[in-house]
């Protein structure tokens, strides 16, 4: 969200939205737009509208410059946030829902959109008359802007209400104050507009209609009955005289069939618990109710149409939301399938001729999948409560405008046209065919699926300061906290030698952590709330294989001091680097006959290859560090050593695995994990025909099972016993996928118990099933 300023030199910090009187939003909205820029958003993502746009539209006889809109939401709840959703090019603005319950307590934190969205607050956190000028404001400031622009009439831009949640809330006094208001704000606007004349003279001159709103959207309450639901809907109609939307719930399509979609096709664990479906509208009386609106709706003259769609219902498993809410609702691109193939089922028994609003999902890429759906306009919420919030706008026009064009489509109507397979459709039937072959493969778009074991978060454990939220997460998290920004921008900007240098600075085994690295970063990366995660590792060993390595020499040495390192592993070669850089004078002991450690014994030589190892190894020996190797330390030596140097530094490394304790372990043939590995790493050990089982689900588990896979061959099998499931294994996620594609199979919240030997003198494993609270 937007921070919010009552002046430039104090910050308001609250849980509460705090509302900015009009002079005051005024005065900063103009001082900024005059600076080409508003509230951290530069004017370079902007929306300049044009006569020439090929996506306008019309909407109750009114003109909207973009097809695309801001849902109702957190995000159109102030005025400056409608304001900054309106500069970068939301021409549908689906204001808060209200409630006559205009005094909540909201459970904090409400919101969470690591991935796929989730929300527990159920309505507006300010009372409805705090709304209400909330609204008036921003429609008299856009009014005023779109002046500063010089972006010319008709305004191009609707407001749209939304309300709810029962038929006895609509009649309540406030509620009725609140439409009332919103259809006319005659003295209300004259009121407004005498508090700002000091600031803003031309206000008298422009034309600001004292009606704010004439069309709403109904957004009822989980379990609220459909004859309520028709109730309040004929009430709008036939009374209040509105436009009207009806808002309907994705558990519309019924729980097998959005069960299969959302748990299989997409392999989100999201729980739809079948309350959510009991007391939900069901789809027959969906369509009867549709039908009587629609005929109502025609009487008066006036336009109905349904909005696609709720949030989903689904119990609370996030650790974020208060344990006291027992449900959370569920947004975003995990909803967007489910809501198509409910939008294709509508129209299929409406034969297309259903106005159909979207907003489930919606982005920057499938916006124009959903407009040559004829679905619009399409709202968004979950994607703009990522960073980036409204700029995000920016590239939904740029990709639509190349969709567009490369079709040849002048018009949102040929765009529908032309995106047809079929020739000499209507429009209708043009929209339908596009929307049903769209339903009929979104469930299997990679961009829907859950892509983690884990839940994406770029949240660290580095204390966060009062004004102190600018620093990357990836750095942060990296253990030797490389400056990865730095040299990414180098190799974005093709300064690849520069790069090189920057990670030189932190990390003497480029090549290797290129190839191996466990890369925390990359599930820091701050990108992943847009789609994935940078591939920094991958980054990393381009630069290796393609820069030149920095210059090695190192300062001039201190006289009379000198540092021994005992263990030429990672961790004792980059401090003997280091230091010798410091000019200081190293010697590292090593007691294999090659140095390299864990790196170059264990390994898999198909994930790390010989020449990679030694070409790190090589460049830090040139620098002027002394090996000795064959040498094991005792306590002799030892003590010779701590005579000798002015300091020791120990990095003697992972000398064993831990053993494995179980019944009747002798009984089996058992391999110490790392004896194993070094084993295979200098070419002994034969498994072929043979049926391993890996105990564990760390990173060398992984290890272990990759490589006993390669030796087993067809007639063998390898599977990985771990007491826990898939999302709470220590390996990299990446391993953990490897091995998964290598076609290993993992037997999850499984642990071993003992090893039987059986009378024909197999061996098997008993174990135990185990549950997660």
């Amino acid at each position: 969200m937007v921070p919010h300023f009552f002046d430039f030199k104090t910050l308001i910090v609250s849980d509460r939205f705090i509302p900015i009187p009009l002079p005051k939003l005024l005065a900063t909205a103009l001082k900024e737009i005059r600076q080409n820029q508003f509230l951290g958003i530069p004017g370079s993502l902007f929306f300049i509208p044009s006569d020439k746009d090929p996506f306008r539209m019309e909407r109750y006889g009114r003109l909207m410059e973009t097809p695309v809109g801001v849902a109702a939401g957190p995000h159109t709840q102030l005025a400056v946030n409608i304001i900054a959703a309106w500069l970068c090019g939301a021409r549908y603005i689906e204001l808060k829902t209200i409630q006559t319950l205009d005094e909540l307590e909201v459970s904090k934190p409400c919101i969470d959109m690591q991935d796929e969205g989730y929300n527990c607050e159920w309505s507006q956190e300010l009372k409805i008359e705090q709304s209400f000028n909330e609204y008036l404001n921003a429609w008299i400031i856009i009014h005023i802007l779109r002046n500063e622009l010089k972006f010319g009439k008709p305004l191009g831009t609707l407001f749209n209400m939304s309300a709810g949640y029962n038929m006895e809330g609509m009649l309540k006094d406030n509620v009725q104050w609140f439409l009332s208001r919103m259809m006319d704000c005659s003295n209300e606007l004259l009121e407004a507009k005498n508090s700002i004349r000091s600031i803003y003279p031309e206000i008298d001159s422009l034309e600001i209609p004292p009606c704010i709103s004439d069309h709403i959207t109904l957004s009822t309450m989980h379990g609220c009955p459909p004859e309520e639901i028709e109730k309040i809907g004929l009430y709008l109609i036939k009374e209040k005289k509105l436009h009207t939307t009806i808002k309907l719930n994705p558990t519309l399509l019924g729980p097998e069939k959005l069960r299969f979609i959302l748990n299989e096709k997409l392999g989100f664990e999201t729980d739809v618990p079948d309350l959510a479906f009991e007391h939900d509208l069901k789809y027959p009386d969906a369509i009867s109710m549709i039908k009587k609106l629609s005929a109502a709706s025609d009487e008066e003259d006036l336009h109905f149409s349904v909005k696609l769609s709720n949030t989903l219902e689904s119990r609370n498993h996030k650790s974020v939301f208060s344990e006291k809410e027992s449900m959370m609702y569920m947004s975003g691109r995990a909803l967007h399938p489910i809501s198509i193939t409910l939008a294709a089922k509508l129209q299929g028994d409406f034969d297309g001729k259903l106005d159909i609003s979207f907003s489930a999902g919606a982005d920057c890429y499938n916006l124009g999948k959903i407009l040559a759906s004829g679905m619009k306009p399409v709202t968004v919420c979950s994607d703009l409560l990522k960073p980036g919030g409204y700029g995000r706008l920016w590239q939904y026009f740029e990709q639509l405008r190349a969709e567009m064009s490369s079709i040849g489509a002048s018009s949102i109507e040929e765009f529908i046209l032309h995106s047809s397979d079929e020739e000499n459709q209507d429009l209708q039937a043009a929209a339908l065919c596009n929307l049903k072959r769209y339903a009929d493969k979104v469930a299997d778009e990679d961009s829907y699926k859950k892509r983690n074991f884990t839940d994406p978060s770029i949240k660290t454990d580095r204390h966060l300061g009062a004004l102190d939220c600018i620093h990357a997460p990836c750095k942060d998290t990296c253990p030797t906290h490389q400056d990865i920004p730095t040299y990414l921008r180098q190799v974005a900007n093709g300064d690849i030698d520069g790069a090189f240098e920057t990670v030189y600075m932190t990390n003497p085994f480029p090549t290797v952590t290129g190839m191996i690295c466990d890369h925390p970063c990359q599930l820091k990366c701050t990108r992943i709330n847009y789609d994935s995660a940078l591939h920094i590792r991958d980054v990393k060993r381009f630069i290796a294989e393609n820069g030149k390595r920095p210059n090695q020499s190192a300062k001039s040495s201190i006289a009379g001091y000198k540092v021994a390192v005992i263990g030429a592993g990672p961790a004792g070669l980059s401090s003997a680097y280091y230091l010798r850089k410091a000019g200081i004078e190293v010697t590292v002991f090593e007691k294999k006959a090659m140095p390299g450690g864990m790196v170059s014994a264990a390994i898999p030589i198909f994930r790390l290859t010989d020449p990679a190892i030694a070409g790190d190894i090589d460049e830090i020996l040139s620098s002027g560090v002394k090996l000795v190797d064959n040498y094991e330390i005792n306590e002799s030596r030892f003590e010779a050593i701590r005579n000798e140097y002015s300091a020791v530094f120990l990095s003697a490394g992972a000398q064993n695995a831990a053993g494995l304790r179980l019944d009747g372990i002798e009984n089996a043939e058992a391999f110490n994990v790392l004896d194993f590995l070094y084993s295979v790493r200098n070419g002994g050990k034969n498994l072929n025909g043979k049926k391993v089982l890996i105990i564990g689900g760390g990173n060398t588990a992984m290890d272990a099972a990759r490589t006993a896979f390669r030796m087993v061959g067809t007639e063998g099998k390898v599977t990985i016993v771990y007491r826990r499931t898939k999302k709470e294994m220590p390996a990299d996620k990446g391993e953990i996928k490897a091995v998964l594609e290598e076609g290993i199979e993992i037997l999850e919240l499984t642990t071993p118990v003992k090893v039987i030997k059986k009378d024909s003198g197999n061996t098997a494993l008993l174990c135990s099933k185990m549950y997660l609270p």
